[in-house]
């Protein structure tokens, strides 16, 4: 395999407190992070707002601006009730190359396990409407998709999407990552399986790309995996690489919040810097089972 940029890792030790939970106990959480350097140097980050199972699951995708990337306002908040949806996960949001934007949503089919990914367009981040938004990742009755990661590389538009089968209802957790490209970000030709859980490994249940960087020599890329379904909504995070975008290998290496959480560090987001260095953003786990949105500043050395 040609040598790939090595991506920075967290260190939470070093974080600082972006957004916390909104409540405290398991089932609370601040997180699921896209995060992106607008072309005027306006940090923009959505990320996802969620309340235990019987109190509304991920009920809103809210998106803030900062000058530091480390104090946020909030200028949009977009409600599941908004989306005819149960529950609303990981927004990923991207700056389009006429200087306007666009959000995709995954959205809980209501009282199934299915899910779907919207797209919304707007000439700013705080001017989303849930009225313009339209289905682009649909799914099907075999598998729900969700947690979309969009790039836009060389004029091509990259998809990583996370998908989980539905053949066995008790089962739906499991999780693999499909690949594809479009000519806009909206009409999508999937090419398959990108990456997967290894057996008898720390990713065996699944495995959710949650960033991607493409360079000279290839793609890196932080991924969510799990051993089994107890491990669901506390993923720890890896680092896969490969040669092409739909052939990415998994690396035996695994990140945790460390000894004060439950060992969840997922749905990490790389920001590069002018600097050289880079700004990380993920969702991890508190000792008492809620999930806070933290970042870190990578210096170029490290």
């Amino acid at each position: 395999m040609a040598a790939v940029r090595d991506l920075p890792l967290p260190s939470p030790d070093d974080s600082t407190v972006v957004v916390p939970a909104p409540g405290d106990g398991p089932g609370y959480w601040a997180g699921a992070p896209s995060a992106v350097l607008g072309g005027d140097g306006t940090f923009w980050l959505s990320y996802r707002l969620r309340r235990p199972i019987g109190e509304g699951r991920g009920y809103a995708n809210v998106v803030a601006r900062s000058t530091d990337g480390v104090r946020f306002e909030t200028v949009l908040v977009l409600e599941r009730d908004e989306f005819d949806c149960d529950s609303l996960e990981r927004p990923a949001l991207i700056e389009l190359p006429d200087g306007s934007w666009r959000i995709y949503v995954s959205c809980a089919t209501p009282g199934t396990k299915h899910w779907r990914v919207d797209a919304i367009d707007a000439d700013d981040p705080s001017q989303f409407t849930p009225s313009s938004a339209r289905t682009v990742l649909p799914g099907d009755d075999a598998v729900a998709v969700k947690d979309p990661v969009v790039k836009l590389f060389d004029g091509t538009w990259h998809l990583w999407l996370c998908c989980h089968p539905l053949d066995l209802p008790e089962e739906t957790d499991r999780m693999s990552t499909h690949y594809g490209t479009s000519d806009d970000g909206l009409q999508w030709a999937r090419h398959g399986l990108a990456l997967a859980g290894t057996p008898g490994r720390w990713d065996q249940r699944g495995a959710r790309v949650a960033d991607v960087v493409h360079g000279v020599g290839g793609w890196s890329a932080y991924y969510d995996g799990r051993a089994s379904k107890a491990e669901n909504a506390e993923e720890r995070t890896g680092v896969a690489h490969g040669d092409l975008p739909d052939q990415l290998a998994a690396r035996d290496l695994v990140i945790g919040s460390g000894p004060d959480g439950t060992g969840s560090l997922r749905y990490l987001s790389l920001v590069d810097l002018p600097d050289g260095g880079s700004r990380l953003y993920y969702e991890t786990s508190r000792r008492d089972g809620a999930h806070d949105l933290r970042t870190e500043y990578v210096p170029p050395s490290r």
